[in-house]
């Protein structure tokens, strides 16, 4: 039997980045909130200590971190005219598990998006014919502008301690910095990480072959920083063990480390664990959401009524709540109706290794943060001219080798063994003088019909509901786009002084086995009205105005960068529309 609690006036479903920036932001408004998180509660402290935490086997190959298929998972086919076979091990992305969500195991790279990013549709149209983009692609304008965005950027980026060097200030460009990037308002709250030699090595290639190399921005801080919050943290101590870990030291942004500790300490706020949202509720007549139906790890069921519903899980979860809750109406890719489960994308990353003279070159491939690097942006977004190439979409590059750990950083030739003798030497040779980064190139994905998210007719969940299907295939664009990249890519890591380049540019089908990034995008995205969205621009559900939609969810296509950034952004836009438009007058708001 369910249980029915006192009502509060926010339900916020995931305590990951999402949930913790409008968890805060609205307490700080004076209303009472409850975050309901289906993993367990995780601390610094407690749970990644120095002691334990750099452990590869437990957390990059047993996935210790993470949410477990057993738990929740998918299932999976490339063609509308497949059968779709769950899926029994994580492979493509990683789902994060508990407070702090994927914050707690992402590199930190903290990157925004190009201003041409958010008139995608508008732009490539205006610049090269509408004939010029593939006749199934399904990109489309994100409703705002970069310039509407910048000052959520810059709260988030404070609120981190970003390290990195501005390139365009105001306007102005900066040396040093990406000259592509849209104007900031001011610079980076740190300097950017002090760079190990490999990544020095790739900068003066590039700047040689003309480009303009410039510090990834990162949330590895590169000195103690105290934020807006009043919260503490660390300065980076390049121990390799950020992606796939928790940071013990203090030195990556992450919940955590920035917002947690204050939150926590709210006498407004509460924080359940171990309790999996199965439901959002809504009134008889489907038009508002009355709160959230929840299962606790015993078992027990409960209601918890709340005046405003905030979905803030993962992109995945976020869909398949809304479809499981009857919200929206769901995609039909034959007749591309509906708007639950369409633009579903991820990304397109590839990779050269370059192998050098091991007598001559030590690049100590230890010695890295998540988010240290060097990067060009010539090849990002719609910096170069398409029109010869016949794709359209990019991504940044650069020498981002974040870790050389022993189990699973052992690269070596073409026509090594795969064991044995041989094989041990050439590692041996190998491992110092290799650059070897797994996502060198960094590619957007763009969204197409054929990819999308709805409801499984076959396998069901531990409580007995349809799992989600994830239909997705690479499209001939992004495989072109990615040829063309991973070949540029290559001529850099040659003029490195390089004496052998293997070449991995991305090819097709889509393998869900294979790691690309944990970038999932879309299925509930934003926009100027119902007939193009199921979300406003501030989030909030079209259908049930008060519901808002946070996270990567909201994205109609992806572009060649990471997402958190920009998800972040959005979550702060979001909860000043709450506070400032919808407390004032509850119902839909106008979008600006």
């Amino acid at each position: 039997m369910t249980q029915k609690l006192p009502a509060k006036d926010v339900v916020i479903i995931g305590l990951g980045w999402t949930g913790s920036i409008l968890a805060n932001e609205l307490t700080d408004a004076g209303l009472d909130v409850v975050a309901i998180e289906r993993g367990p509660w995780r601390d610094t402290a407690a749970d990644f200590p120095p002691a334990y935490a750099p452990d590869e086997l437990r957390y990059r190959l047993r996935h210790e971190l993470f949410l477990q298929p057993a738990q929740a998972t998918l299932t999976f086919r490339n063609k509308l005219d497949q059968a779709a076979l769950p899926v029994r091990n994580w492979g493509a992305f990683m789902l994060g598990n508990g407070a702090g969500g994927a914050g707690v195991h992402w590199n930190a790279e903290t990157w925004r998006f190009l201003p041409t990013d958010f008139v995608l549709r508008s732009h490539l149209t205006r610049r090269y014919g509408a004939g010029f983009l593939p006749a199934d692609m399904t990109i489309q304008d994100w409703g705002i502008s970069y310039d509407q965005l910048e000052p959520y950027y810059d709260r988030f980026e404070y609120l981190c301690g970003t390290s990195g060097t501005a390139g365009n200030l105001k306007g102005a460009i900066q040396p040093g910095g990406n000259p592509f990037e849209g104007p900031r308002s001011r610079p980076y709250p740190t300097p950017a990480q002090p760079q190990p030699f490999s990544h020095t090595l790739f900068a003066k290639a590039a700047s040689d072959m003309g480009y303009k190399p410039f510090p990834q921005p990162s949330g590895n801080l590169s000195e103690a920083y105290t934020n807006p919050l009043g919260v503490r943290i660390g300065q980076c101590t390049y121990c390799n063990y950020c992606e796939w870990f928790g940071c013990g030291n203090y030195s990556k942004a992450s919940p955590q480390t920035t917002i947690l500790p204050t939150l926590m300490r709210k006498t407004s706020f509460e924080a359940r664990t171990l309790c999996e949202v199965v439901s959002i509720n809504r009134d008889r007549g489907g038009k508002r959401a009355t709160g959230v139906t929840y299962v606790d790890s015993s078992g027990q069921s409960f209601e918890q009524p709340a005046e405003i519903v905030i979905l803030c899980a993962f992109q995945l979860w976020n869909v398949q709540l809304l479809l499981l809750s009857g919200i929206g109406t769901p995609y039909d890719p034959r007749t591309g109706q509906g708007q639950i489960g369409r633009n579903f994308t991820h990304q397109t990353v590839s990779n050269a290794i370059a192998f050098f003279d091991h007598t001559k070159f030590n690049f100590n491939p230890f010695i890295a943060s998540g988010s240290i690097g060097m990067c060009i942006d010539e090849f990002n977004g719609d910096n170069f001219d398409h029109g010869p190439l016949g794709f359209v979409g990019g991504g940044y590059m650069g020498q981002v080798q974040s870790n050389g750990r022993p189990i699973e950083t052992t690269p070596v030739p073409p026509g090594t063994p795969a064991w044995g003798a041989r094989w041990k030497q050439a590692v041996k040779d190998n491992y110092l003088s290799t650059v070897f980064a797994g996502s060198g190139v960094h590619g957007s994905m763009y969204s197409y019909k054929t990819n999308y998210l709805d409801l499984d007719p076959t396998y069901k969940d531990r409580f007995g509901r349809p799992l989600l299907r994830m239909t997705m295939d690479f499209h001939e664009n992004e495989l072109k786009m990615s040829a063309y990249l991973t070949d540029r890519y290559a001529e850099i890591l040659r003029r490195m002084g390089a004496r052998q380049v293997v070449k991995h540019p991305r090819t097709g089908p889509y393998d869900v086995t294979k790691y690309q990034t944990s970038h999932l995008c879309g299925g509930a995205i934003m926009g100027t009205n119902p007939g193009n969205s199921a979300l406003n621009t501030y989030l909030q559900s079209w259908d049930v105005p008060n519901l808002f939609v946070q996270g990567a969810t909201a994205f109609p296509q992806n572009a060649g960068y990471n997402p958190t950034d920009t998800v972040a952004a959005l979550a702060f836009r979001s909860a000043e529309a709450i506070r400032t438009q919808y407390l004032k007058n509850p119902g839909p708001l106008v979008h600006a």
